[in-house]
């Protein structure tokens, strides 16, 4: 019988680490926190120096005594959850739990699930680090605190149902920030010129550089106009020809917040998609080799790679491109200002282990996610592309003219890159000083400058890291919680702030602006950091914080106006008793109810309508549906007699070739809209409307 325990948060992470010790081990799952704040009271005694009340969480009871019982019968328990705070706090939970003595090393932590690692880690147990669990614990009381305090207020003001969150609330506030500024944004008219040219042997376009050797700007139409009959007059001639080298160096290895955003930009996957797969590559998955951990740690604010992951990067970077691939010195990456840097960056387990070698064992998802992280490791290590930028000034009396473009050199990092860093070569005309050229036309241009744009998830996560707001663990709940919320709604990609949201974030700055104040919510982060090195006490952190907060919520009580959320009424009709039915919140999003409640208790589901008819049944007519994970798709109001569906917004204008509806499509740049028959083929830019509705 196995004597050894060793006990770890997931089953799959159990399943791979199984396979690296010996018989004299067992691994067991705890299936993340055993024990933690009770849902259904406060928790937390303010009384008594905010001492937390810790129960077990429902239906962990078993697995606790399970757990208890294989402790018994075992000489030694090694606990390995998260090398992490959150993790430090399960192991401190299980140790107290189960009667370890804390005293004596139990803790085992490793940053990536390897068998060496893994077997390092069993060799060099630790205590438990209090200070972690410290800070963990004046996360979670302070977290605590301001939601069972603040939403019970939010419920007798606003609306019952609501809930407010430390963190949470700084984030919807940046949002709804972003969105007044957007609001408040005047567009500002401005004109470009162009030139369009030519020599003995091509036609190009020149854009206007300098007016007078100084920059300048073109307001109106008037003064293009003004330009481009001076222009006219003017001889062309090229004034100078310049090149120059320019390095181009590669990004350092992914953080979370990086990986979040990189997921974002290059596959699509929302924050809490690119952790749930990010996961599963950290704890293991079946490959031919046996189970391995693909991926190191996923939640880090580091660049930092190891020596030995360095000198292997290298041996695969001179064995698979040569040594010209190789910088001279090893790459290292400084860390952003306010890192723990606790952990290694995110990186390969195996840089040996290449994506497409092992793709057939992967879901298309965790192939994605792990060739984007191999490749952006092995980048990182990799020599500089080198680029040959070109320039070309044009005089034209005042006026001065510019051309650039740019040829590569030398690929360099760029050769492993496949998202997005390869940029094609812009090459230029061959022209020499004192060339004299011909003018085709002058191209003048209107433009208005363009709001600052909304935040997607990835801008989010960067912004919050910018300012110190949460941390790697944190981000993807925070983006996840105030959509499930109701104060923030995606929009495509973006994030907009609802009603709801700017309604609560304005109660919240007016009666508690250091809760929600961005710096505040920063150096509370930096107080949590100071409790984990061990130089502030978390009690005085929680004391210093509730002494204000309190005060503020007495006043609050009494001052905070109640705000009526009017219903938003619809023309469906309930069929009980004829009233124009409203639209309603609950716990899992909108639906229909009749305001004659409680004499009348009709709901009906709530259905957004397109106004575009279906195509095959010719009766129905599209509507928004949700996959159960959330995704958008617009199906036949007739279903399940008629199963249409499509995955894109349906537009009400009409196909110009074969009558069907146009959808919605979006490149990274651009939005248009295509028939949706695929046999069709027609394609549409924005804005420009067709004969037919």
């Amino acid at each position: 019988m196995p004597d050894k325990l060793v006990i770890v948060e997931s089953p799959a992470k159990a399943k791979t680490i199984r396979k690296f010790l010996g018989k004299e081990f067992r691994v067991e799952a705890s299936m993340g926190h055993v024990i933690d704040l009770p849902k259904s009271q406060l928790g937390v005694d303010i009384e008594n120096n905010f001492k937390p009340k810790y129960i077990t969480i429902r239906g962990k009871g078993k697995i606790l005594n399970s757990l208890k019982k294989a402790a018994k019968k075992s000489k030694e328990v090694y606990l390995a959850t998260d090398p992490d705070r959150e993790g430090e706090a399960i192991s401190w939970h299980l140790a107290r739990a189960l009667k370890l003595d804390t005293d004596k090393p139990c803790r085992i932590e490793f940053n990536e699930i390897t068998k060496k690692a893994v077997q390092n880690a069993i060799k060099s147990p630790r205590v438990i680090d209090q200070h972690r669990v410290d800070a963990q614990q004046a996360r979670r009381v302070l977290d605590r605190l301001v939601g069972y305090k603040l939403s019970p207020l939010l419920w007798n003001k606003v609306r019952k149902g609501l809930s407010a969150g430390r963190v949470q609330s700084v984030a919807v506030r940046i949002i709804c920030d972003r969105e007044r500024e957007i609001e408040a944004f005047v567009p500002e008219e401005y004109w470009t010129i162009d030139a369009q040219l030519s020599d003995k042997n091509e036609t190009f376009v020149a854009r206007l550089y300098r007016i007078d050797n100084k920059k300048f700007k073109i307001s109106n139409e008037k003064e293009a106009k003004e330009h481009e009959t001076l222009l006219k007059k003017e001889k062309f001639i090229v004034e100078e020809v310049k090149e120059m080298e320019r390095k181009r160096n590669p990004y350092p290895p992914f953080t979370t917040s990086s990986l979040q955003q990189a997921a974002s930009n290059f596959l699509g996957f929302s924050t809490k998609k690119t952790m749930f797969v990010a996961q599963q590559l950290y704890e293991g998955l079946d490959l031919p080799q046996g189970t391995v951990g693909l991926i190191t740690y996923i939640r880090t604010d580091s660049t930092r790679i190891s020596d030995e992951a360095q000198v292997a990067a290298r041996k695969y970077i001179e064995k698979k491109f040569g040594s010209k691939y190789l910088p001279e010195k090893k790459r290292y990456y400084r860390a952003r200002e306010g890192a723990q840097d606790a952990h290694e960056a995110i990186r390969p387990t195996d840089v040996f282990l290449e994506p497409d070698s092992i793709q057939k064992y992967l879901t298309p998802d965790q192939y994605k996610l792990y060739k984007l992280i191999w490749e952006r490791f092995v980048a990182s290590q990799m020599s500089p592309a080198i680029n040959k930028i070109f320039t070309i000034d044009i005089k034209a009396g005042k006026y001065l003219f510019r051309l650039t473009g740019t040829t590569t050199i030398f690929q360099g990092f760029q050769i492993i890159d496949s998202f997005g860093s390869k940029k094609k070569d812009q090459e230029l005309p061959e022209l020499k000083k004192g060339d004299i050229l011909n003018l085709i036309k002058i191209i003048p241009e209107q433009h208005f400058t363009q709001p600052p744009a909304r935040y997607t998830e990835a801008s989010l996560v960067k912004t919050l890291e910018e300012k110190g707001i949460g941390r790697p663990s944190t981000y993807a709940p925070i983006v996840a919680t105030i959509q499930q919320r109701g104060y923030v709604v995606k929009d495509g990609k973006t994030l907009k702030p609802t009603e709801l949201g700017f309604i609560v974030t304005d109660l919240l700055t007016e009666h508690f602006p250091d809760v929600i104040d961005v710096e505040f919510t920063a150096m509370l982060e930096d107080q949590l950091d100071k409790v984990e090195d061990g130089s502030v006490d978390w009690v005085k952190v929680i004391k210093d914080f509730y002494k204000t907060f309190e005060q503020r919520l007495e006043q609050a009580r009494k001052e905070m106006e109640n705000v009526e959320l009017e219903s938003e009424v619809t023309d469906v009709i309930c069929e009980k008793c004829g009233r124009n039915m409203v639209v309603k919140h609950g716990r899992y999003g909108k639906f229909l109810a009749c305001p004659g409640y409680p004499e009348c208790k009709n709901t009906q589901p709530y259905i957004i309508k397109t106004g575009v008819k279906c195509i095959e049944c010719e009766d129905g007519e599209l509507i928004e549906r949700r996959t159960k994970k959330g995704r958008i798709f617009y199906g036949c109001s007739n279903y399940p007699e008629c199963e249409f569906i499509t995955w894109n917004k349906p537009v009400k204008e009409k196909c110009p070739e074969c009558g069907a509806f146009l959808i919605e499509k979006q490149t990274k740049k651009n939005k248009y809209y295509q028939c949706v028959r695929k046999e069709c083929g027609y394609k549409q830019k924005e804005g420009v409307k067709n004969d037919q509705d």
